[in-house]
This record gives structure tokens, C-alpha cells and sequence, in this order.
């Protein structure tokens, strides 16, 4: 029975890590890469964001850097069910025909993101937005399971670099 648990609980949080941008670098086309980001690519860094369970302390590593604004929104899913509270983060040229300028929290958006299942073309409102560089990385849950690959996305503020190596 123990076992049976533990098996239960190892699928869970692999299901639940698994989403969120695993697996794709596929980013929108018009998206700034930094040239010289705080944390560049290649960079080894301490994961402070709690996004997804085992994510906060997680070692990863700096897979790209871009400029832009990233929103935290709400939307609720295509393929039905609750709406989404807060869902951290979304990029500027992740929203459907977005204009030039930032949006402004409680802005109703079309989101063009597929981080989770139900996001591409769900209805979402924007909670807050930030300017800033975002990363997108892989890492090594602290909960253990496999890396994830390509997690979109973390802000600057959300991660700082891991201690050297001795």
C-alpha cells in the first residue's frame, strides 16, 4: 500500500511538472533577446519562484533571455474548469494581436500561450504586469523526477545565481 502511494504521489508531481513550457523553446517571433542580461545563458542559477511544486531552491541553468513585459493573469482554460488565478508568467507577445504598448492590470487579453492545457486562445484578465528581463530555464525539481526543459518563464527577480562550485 505504501507503495502504491508513493508511486501515486511520484505521478502526480511528474504530471504537474511536466507542464508549464517542458519541453519546447519555441518562443514568439518577434520577442528581444537581452544581449547582456544579468544572467546570461549558460548561467547557473538558484530558482526563488514557486510557480510549480519542487520549483523554489531548485538548481537550473539559463537556457535564453529576453526583454519584454511579463504578466501574471487569470484565464480560464478552453478545456473547461475552474479558472486559472495568477498564473505566472505570460509575455508580452504571448497575448493574441497585442499592441505595441504594455497592458495595464484588469485588461481583458487573448492569450496566444500554451504553458498549461486549455491556455492557447482562453480569455484571460491581466493581474499585474512587470518590464523586465525574463528567463526561460531548465532545472532539477527539488521534489526529485526527472529536469524539466525549457520552463517558461521566470523574471529576474525569481532567481539568483548558485553558489560556485568548489
Amino acid at each position: 500500500m505504501k507503495k502504491l502511494r508513493l508511486i501515486t504521489l511520484m505521478l502526480v508531481a511528474a504530471i504537474g511538472l511536466s507542464a508549464c513550457g517542458s519541453g519546447t523553446a519555441e518562443v514568439p517571433k518577434d520577442v528581444k533577446n537581452v544581449q547582456n542580461a544579468t544572467y546570461p545563458v549558460g548561467s547557473e542559477v538558484i530558482i526563488k519562484a514557486d510557480h510549480k511544486p519542487g520549483m523554489q531552491g531548485a538548481k537550473g541553468k539559463v537556457v535564453a533571455a529576453y526583454e519584454t513585459t511579463a504578466y501574471a493573469v487569470t484565464y480560464t482554460p478552453t478545456t473547461g474548469g475552474a479558472p486559472v488565478t495568477n498564473h505566472k508568467w505570460i509575455i508580452h507577445e504571448e497575448i493574441k494581436s497585442h499592441v505595441k504598448k504594455p497592458y495595464a492590470p484588469g485588461t481583458e487579453v487573448i492569450l496566444k500561450a500554451d504553458h498549461e492545457k486549455g491556455m492557447m486562445d482562453a480569455s484571460a484578465k491581466i493581474d499585474s504586469a512587470e518590464t523586465t528581463t525574463v528567463y526561460m530555464v531548465d532545472y532539477t525539481p527539488t521534489t526529485g523526477g526527472g529536469e524539466v526543459k525549457n520552463h517558461k518563464w521566470v523574471i529576474e527577480s525569481e532567481i539568483e545565481p548558485a553558489p560556485a562550485k568548489k
